[in-house]
């Protein structure tokens, strides 16, 4: 390995943050940079990286593989961890080649499979693993049949977008009719079937959903890491049930996230999440990319992050095993640093540039000094 392993982030949620850390902190002590580019000039991995620019708007996916090429050149990336646009970033894995940069993301068919949830679940059935029951709705009257379908068989029934990441759009179909007990309280995923039905047919487009039944806790989370000769490296699962969290490393959810880690090709880091069907586990939904929780993995004494960069950079981490599964844990979450912003109406006694926060009295933000080579 390089003595010195430049990384890049491109636009990433927030909880990535932790992934930076992750590589700094790997138990091989190698100097890692970080480099990252996101969107949102507030967004905390730009704070926490290395170096950072503003990514362009409105680029298509093909003039982003063009700008990404040329960050890649500039900045000297050794290892370049796509989210925006992964599967054209994918498709160019040679063009990154050439030009010294290794892609830590899978092969752009493995992406293209799980990008549309009805066509990945078809093709997870024929491998043999396990899927609830599920719908693809275009409008009211297909809507109307797949609920009460699923009623029938006494499930909830839930909605979301086909195509999406992150829980967005996702809703759960009630028959209770619209009053105050829905204005009450912290707004609910719950949503009444007649106000779906009214605006469906009041919309000038088709929508594309999938319906399924509503599926229970245990939620199980696999953390995979997959060499690209294919063979896994890392399963374990995160257990969610309320607050509660653990780790897992039960066949009932590991064996089946493995056939799909190697079925499929996706290499490098994914996260594959599972719910209960009545007595049995099913495929809930499939990331191609590192989950937002992958650092509680720390808990296990694993540093999946550092791990698949070795990968990327043609190195053998060897196989990443648990030292331990610990006691259950809660999930808090805590402040991290912004980029400083220069206020245009300040009052006179207020200096011009501003933190949200000292960054040197919270445990575990990394201060980000003003003379770092930050040049968004």
């Amino acid at each position: 390995m390089v003595s010195r392993v430049r990384v890049w982030l491109n636009r990433t949620y927030a909880e990535n943050v932790f992934f930076m850390d992750q590589l700094r902190s790997n138990p091989h002590s190698h100097p890692v940079e970080i480099h990252a580019t996101h969107g949102d000039p507030d967004s905390p991995v730009l704070a926490a990286a290395d170096t950072a620019d503003l990514e362009p708007e409105g680029l298509s996916p093909a003039a982003y593989v063009e700008f990404a090429l040329d960050q890649c050149q500039r900045r000297g990336i050794d290892v370049f961890v796509p989210r925006l646009h992964q599967a054209t970033i994918a498709a160019h894995r040679e063009e990154f080649r050439a030009v010294g940069t290794a892609l830590l993301a899978p092969p752009a068919q493995a992406v293209h499979v799980f990008e549309d949830k009805v066509t990945a679940y078809q093709a997870v059935e024929a491998l043999g693993v396990p899927v609830p029951p599920y719908y693809r709705v275009r409008d009211a009257d297909q809507l109307v049949a797949a609920v009460e379908e699923l009623e029938a068989g006494g499930h909830k029934a839930c909605f979301k977008p086909a195509a999406g990441a992150g829980g967005v759009g996702f809703r759960v179909v009630t028959r209770t009719p619209f009053s105050l007990s829905h204005l009450n309280g912290f707004p609910s995923p719950y949503v009444p079937l007649d106000l779906v039905l009214e605006a469906l047919r009041d919309a000038e487009e088709a929508v594309d959903w999938l319906v399924m039944p509503r599926l229970e806790q245990p939620e199980v989370s696999v953390d995979c890491l997959v060499a690209p000769d294919g063979r896994v490296r890392m399963a374990v699962g995160r257990t969610k049930n309320g607050r509660r969290r653990g780790f897992t490393l039960n066949p009932a959810w590991i064996e089946p996230a493995r056939r799909l880690a190697e079925g499929f090709g996706l290499h490098y880091l994914s996260n594959i999440q599972f719910r209960m069907y009545g007595d049995d586990p099913v495929l809930m939904d499939v990331n191609t990319r590192p989950a937002g929780g992958l650092h509680q993995l720390a808990l296990c004494g694993l540093n999946a992050p550092w791990a698949a960069v070795q990968l990327a950079l043609d190195e053998d981490p060897g196989e990443l095993l648990p030292a331990r599964l610990g006691a259950d844990y809660t999930v808090v979450s805590g402040p991290r640093a912004v980029r400083p912003v220069s206020l245009p109406h300040q009052r006179p006694d207020v200096p011009a540039v501003a933190r949200p926060f000292p960054l040197t009295s919270t445990p575990g933000v990394r201060p980000h000094s003003a003379d770092s080579p930050l040049t968004v």
